[in-house]
């Protein structure tokens, strides 16, 4: 976003805790008028339009056969008995491990977090992904035995009669949004891009529900086996300066 409000879009989507950094050095986005209310407080210029949360997933039949309990805790991943069989995201390739450290952290505290990432890194070893899709795949096709990554995800494939099951950890499941967000161009402000933004916001949240089926707006509901009993909000702004100061924690 080094561009700032000169960029050539004038309607952009991303993660909202990107947004937020640039709103805070930029003032970049204009306040929205939804036609779509919110269930919770939202920024005045972001239009969260997915929630993505975080889980711990496991292959049942490969659990099994190495004889492996099944995590209550992501603090329990880095048990020296996942050694090898265990698949996560890493942190400074995809936004998707940050759920996992924001768990770690809100509940333990950035120190004691720290020792748990360490170990949980450790025994992921050579299955630390670039992708947030990658521990899933991997645990899909029993190349490991569990991994943590996107809940909705290992849902879909427990759904579809795969032997994939999953569990709500008992830090509580985080989440981050994507959203919508309008360039304030000032007098040059494109009105038609408030118009598809809202458009996008009435037509389209009932397909995105069937993907990411977290509601946001009045009016919307999800199959309650489709969203996390314990949803948990970190209690800091989200911004891409605390991704980074998180990052550190596995320098």
């Amino acid at each position: 976003m080094a561009e700032g409000s000169n960029i050539e879009a004038d309607l952009v989507t991303m993660s909202t805790f990107y947004l937020t950094s640039a709103q805070k050095k930029e003032e970049m986005f204009k306040d929205l008028k939804l036609t779509v209310d919110p269930l919770n407080e939202i920024p005045a210029y972001a239009a969260p339009f997915t929630v993505q949360e975080g889980t711990i997933f496991y292959n049942t039949d490969i659990m099994k056969e190495l004889h492996l309990p099944v995590p209550k805790s992501l603090k329990d991943l880095a048990d020296p008995q996942y050694e090898g069989v265990l698949a996560i995201s890493d942190i400074k390739q995809s936004s998707t491990a940050w759920l996992l450290f924001q768990a770690l952290i809100d509940t333990y505290g950035e120190d004691e977090a720290k020792t748990i990432l360490k170990d949980i890194y450790a025994n992921a070893g050579d299955h630390l992904e670039s992708s947030g899709s990658g521990p899933i795949k991997k645990v899909r096709l029993g190349e490991v035995a569990l991994g943590f990554g996107l809940r909705h995800q290992a849902v879909k494939d427990k759904n579809e009669g795969l032997p994939i099951e999953y569990v709500e950890p008992e830090e509580g499941t985080y989440t981050l949004t994507e959203s919508l967000a309008i360039i304030n161009k000032g007098d040059d402000t494109n009105p038609e891009a408030e118009k598809m933004l809202n458009t996008i916001m009435e037509k389209g949240r009932s397909d995105l529900l069937a993907i990411y089926p977290s509601p946001i707006y009045d009016g919307e509901e999800a199959d309650s086996i489709q969203v996390a009993d314990n949803q948990k909000v970190f209690p800091e702004d989200l911004t891409a300066e605390l991704l980074e100061q998180h990052q550190k924690l596995v320098d």
